[in-house]
């Protein structure tokens, strides 16, 4: 009798050589038009991102508090239309950075509330992220809250850690402080295909954390010494942020890469607050002693931020955007990328 192991190892071999024959017959008919000159590409079509437009979501008044959206995997990458809409779409670091630059030139914004929706991202992404809301902080000279509104995890915690004040809603996950790295060693079942890897290097570790074969104990400890590194950085981020409420014992105490809900991230001292963000918005006010105020966003054409709970038409926060580069995210078969990710 075969067991489940074997017959899991089975179907996965018959449909890796099913997706070998197809992408081999898609690739070829598509080379036959190319060479036959039966299909072209209108060049017109791809469009250039539209720049920001302003939009008032709600409320009257003069001074503006303005929603930054952080939703989805945070990464660099800028994000391709669909089949029907060939324009690509700016990475999310793309998109802070210029919506910063703008506010910054805006004298009537009073506030800024970072709306968060994360599991992280690549660390480099996180970071950029980061230093762009520090930096802004030091030049504007507002306040800067952040919501939790679902998930605020890992690089998603590390964007709020730029913040003055974290609140999150009663039912957020956040925490999951650290690095990881992530692979297949997909060695086993290539050869249980009959594919090898023939790999030439100039060095012994040229191909570190290659998915086609195991990683060695030396490997293995420079790995370690990077994600060790990493992980300094965020805690000291958070440290910066939180210095009145913990100390960096407790951060690194608190960062095993476990998530808190918002009640255990309040006790901890990783929050300052469990609200909504209608209620982070009323705080503000309050803060700036201002009785109106229009809460407003940016966005592009082809998006309607509708309420404050609208997110960008452009996320990347499906399973698919953390499974495959096309979306953006991450995959296990890329070059290594060492991550601030809730990824369980």
């Amino acid at each position: 009798m075969n067991s489940p192991r074997h017959l899991f190892e089975k179907a996965a071999i018959n449909q890796l050589k099913l997706l070998m024959q197809n992408f081999l017959k898609c690739s070829t008919l598509i080379l036959f038009f190319l060479f036959h000159g039966c299909v072209s590409v209108d060049m017109s079509l791809i469009r250039p991102p539209s720049p920001l437009q302003e939009h008032v979501i709600e409320g009257k008044g003069q001074p503006k508090i303005l929603l930054l959206n952080i939703s989805g995997f945070i990464s660099e990458r800028s994000k391709g239309g669909n089949i029907m809409d060939l324009k690509r779409k700016p990475s999310l670091v793309v998109q802070v950075r210029e919506a910063l630059q703008k506010a910054e030139q805006d004298d009537q914004i009073a506030g800024l509330i970072i709306k968060i929706n994360s599991p992280g991202g690549t660390v480099t992404a996180s970071d950029i992220i980061y230093h762009e809301l520090v930096k802004f902080r030091q030049k504007k000279d507002i306040p800067v809250y952040a919501c939790i509104t679902g998930v605020g995890a890992s690089g998603g915690y590390y964007v709020a850690a730029a913040s003055d004040n974290i609140t999150a809603h009663p039912t957020a996950i956040t925490g999951s402080i650290g690095v990881i790295a992530l692979k297949f060693n997909a060695e086993g079942l290539l050869n249980k295909i009959g594919l090898e890897n023939e790999t030439i290097k100039s060095g012994d570790k040229k191909d570190i954390f290659s998915p086609f074969r195991p990683i060695t104990f030396e490997e293995r400890e420079i790995l370690q010494s990077i994600i060790d590194h990493l992980n300094n950085r965020f805690v000291d981020a958070i440290f910066a942020g939180r210095k009145d409420l913990l100390t960096k014992e407790q951060i690194t105490k608190l960062g095993d890469g476990r998530i808190y809900t918002a009640q255990q991230a309040l006790d901890s001292g990783l929050i300052d607050r469990i609200e909504y963000l209608d209620d982070t918005i009323i705080r503000m006010k309050n803060n700036l002693d201002i009785e109106h105020a229009r809460i407003i966003t940016y966005y592009r054409a082809g998006e309607y931020p509708s309420t404050i709970y609208s997110s960008s038409s452009s996320d990347n926060s499906t399973i698919l955007g953390l499974l495959g580069g096309q979306a953006g995210g991450f995959s296990p078969f890329s070059a290594v990328e060492f991550l601030y990710l809730w990824r369980p």
